[in-house]
């Protein structure tokens, strides 16, 4: 009967997608699963959901809710964080203050200035709730959801003793689309991924033990196929292998396809100028008001399990058996080119001795050295988050691939600073502080 604790969990969407994979294994149908979150009306939603799925299903399992993170965390066996410190309020600057400056992001949570101030609101809380688990549930597993991914494992395994890894569906989710561009069925096609988080790079790529790439060079000669995906097929084109993040994801973190307006439309990738944030609000209200009535009505909850690896991986602890899922985790000599102690995205087995990640040894050179572009911002968002260094802030936001292929230092700069002032009501105090002069 393991506890699993969901961290963030008034993030319906996701607590309900990974409760109902939990709950989909007969071995875990009588897990108890905590939910927290700072938003009380949320949580109580979502854990009605769950009760209801519960009595729908006739399981065992036990639904607790809870404002209180210590005591959602006490004698926890597993930790699902999923949390966006500040909600739409703290993104939106992320998103309009770069673009005033001409840095276009299709997303910016990742790299770039807004995958930067992600970083410095986020890693103080995780590193808060990493000290509550040294605290309650010192054997917990921690399993991070929440964005930027790397960074945050980053800075959990460089200032705790939490056994961490990070989740993402990109890989499992592209191996999926890479399929259907050779038409072949996934069941038969096998890929080996390394990387880093959402820059994985699938090193093989097989259809029944064949080689796959030749199919996908020639799929990619079909416009309707190309046209699906051509950041990523360029970045194919032209460094080899196929990236494990979305077009739009993947445009922000290299300086070939935002730099310009003429840019984003040949590539067709969506700038944040047509970013609404007011519909991705009104689509979020509405979706939780579908919830409420789906709680308060006969309607029927869909139970079934999605490709998310979290469920599968507790499964394979508590019932020893094999599971191979890509994790994110500290670069303890696996990838042999890049840096020791980063966090890299690679192949994990897991059973019930624990999760055992994969060497891979040097990534092909110009992967690994693509990939060092985004591990040299990320090494400057953990350090300035850890040690509450602005100048370090700064930094990562000027060797950023993109803000260095449109800005010069001193508008990057400046651009930091309006970024700390927006970014205010959710920085920890050792990053506030009046801005070096230029």
């Amino acid at each position: 009967m393991p506890k699993i604790t969901m961290i963030g969990a008034g993030s319906i969407v996701f607590a309900k997608r990974l409760m109902c994979d939990i709950l989909s294994f007969p071995e875990l149908e009588d897990s108890v699963i905590a939910f927290m979150d700072i938003d009380r009306e949320k949580v109580d939603l979502i854990s009605r959901l769950a009760r209801k799925l519960v009595a729908q299903e006739g399981l065992p399992a036990r639904i607790e809710s809870t404002v209180d993170r210590r005591e959602a965390l006490g004698g926890a066996d597993y930790v699902l964080t999923m949390f966006r410190v500040g909600g739409m309020d703290a993104v939106r600057p992320d998103i309009e203050i770069p673009l005033r400056y001409g840095v276009d992001q299709a997303v910016g949570d990742t790299i770039g200035p807004g995958g930067v101030f992600y970083g410095l609101r986020h890693i103080p809380l995780v590193i808060d709730i990493c000290r509550d688990i040294e605290e309650q549930c010192p054997d917990a597993v921690l399993m991070n959801y929440a964005n930027p991914m790397a960074s945050l494992c980053w800075a959990v395994n460089a200032a705790t003793k939490v056994k961490c890894v990070g989740l993402c569906h990109s890989v499992q989710g592209t191996a999926t689309q890479l399929a259907r561009y050779i038409n072949a069925p996934f069941e038969e096609v096998s890929y080996w991924a390394a990387g880093i988080n959402h820059m994985d790079w699938f090193l093989t790529f097989e259809w029944n033990g064949q080689d796959a790439y030749p199919l996908l060079r020639k799929a990619m000669e079909d416009r309707d196929i190309y046209g699906k995906d051509k950041v990523r097929f360029e970045i194919m084109r032209h460094f080899g292998y196929f990236v494990s993040e979305s077009s739009g994801h993947s445009s922000e973190y290299m300086p070939y396809f935002r730099k310009t307006p003429e840019l984003i439309e040949r590539f067709s990738q969506r700038s944040a100028r047509d970013r609404d944030m007011a519909r991705y609000e009104a689509r979020r209200d509405a979706y939780h008001e579908a919830i409420r009535q789906q709680v308060a009505s006969d309607e029927r909850i869909e139970f079934e399990r999605t490709h998310e690896y979290c469920a599968r991986i507790i499964h394979a602890l508590e019932t020893n058996t094999t599971y191979r899922f890509s994790g994110n985790v500290a670069n303890r000599g696996l990838i042999a080119n890049l840096p020791e102690g980063c966090t890299v995205e690679v192949p994990c087995l897991v059973d019930g001795t624990g999760i055992h990640p994969c060497y891979i040894g040097d990534l092909p050179p110009q992967c690994a050295a693509l990939n060092r572009t985004n591990i040299n911002v990320q090494s400057l968002t953990v350090k300035a988050a850890l040690d509450g260094d602005r100048e370090a802030a700064y930094r990562a936001a000027a060797v950023d691939p993109l803000s260095s292929a449109v800005l010069t230092l001193d508008e990057i700069h400046h651009m930091v600073d309006e970024l700390f002032e927006a970014s205010a009501p959710w920085l920890p105090s050792s990053l506030k502080g009046n801005s070096r002069k230029l």
